[in-house]
């Protein structure tokens, strides 16, 4: 598998990670932000080992970075869309045939940019070197969640993000360890979104 070529979008000055603009954290730290009723707001792509492995999410990623990046021409998304469905760049898991591509490329053109892509609920946000190593930011996942009567769907999905930049296996025990809370929690919280995020970040360990 070829190494996901991010050189290409820095150089290019292509945004692909924004804070959230509307929404305002609940409390602000040294090493980030704390929502505490979520936000839909935080895009961050290809933060996590995870690469678009189906048409749908190869979609909603090129939507996000013309969405990220209004002043792109049609032109200039064409040739960044190709760039980024070569699987020689590391991008994609599979082939992506130049029909297919031109089909997305023409649905995302139709569509409203101006209307925020549907994303994951996040809660917790951690500042590029906020100088935490992955045990602190366990630590600070398990705390806040521990402020909650109950562990939510998001407060999951934020650990298995952690554990998962970590180079580890996601495994229902370690979630329920990091959020303090049964296996038998952590099992009837994960919707099946969750098991499949689980699948596909735990295939590039």
């Amino acid at each position: 598998m070829s190494h996901r070529n991010i050189e290409h979008l820095n150089n290019n000055r292509i945004i692909y990670r924004r804070l959230p603009v509307l929404d305002k954290p609940s409390h602000s730290f040294d090493w980030g932000y704390y929502f505490e009723d979520g936000t839909h707001e935080f895009y961050d792509l290809f933060r996590s080992k995870a690469l678009i492995n189906t048409y749908k999410s190869l979609r909603w990623h090129l939507r996000v970075i013309w969405h990220l990046n209004p002043e792109l021409t049609l032109d200039k998304f064409i040739n960044l869309c190709k760039f980024i469905a070569d699987k020689n760049n590391g991008f994609t898991t599979f082939t992506i045939k130049p029909d297919k591509l031109l089909h997305v490329i023409n649905d995302i053109n139709k569509s409203d940019l101006e209307e925020p892509p549907n994303n994951k609920e996040r809660k917790i946000i951690f500042k590029d070197y906020c100088g935490l190593d992955t045990e602190a930011k366990l630590k600070v996942v398990g705390s806040l969640s521990g402020r909650r009567s109950t562990t939510s769907e998001t407060d999951i999905y934020e650990a298995m993000l952690i554990i998962n930049h970590n180079n580890k296996r996601i495994t229902m025990p370690s979630l329920a360890s990091m959020l303090k809370c049964s296996v038998r929690t952590i099992h009837r919280k994960m919707n099946d979104k969750l098991k499949q995020e689980k699948t596909i970040l735990n295939e590039k360990v």
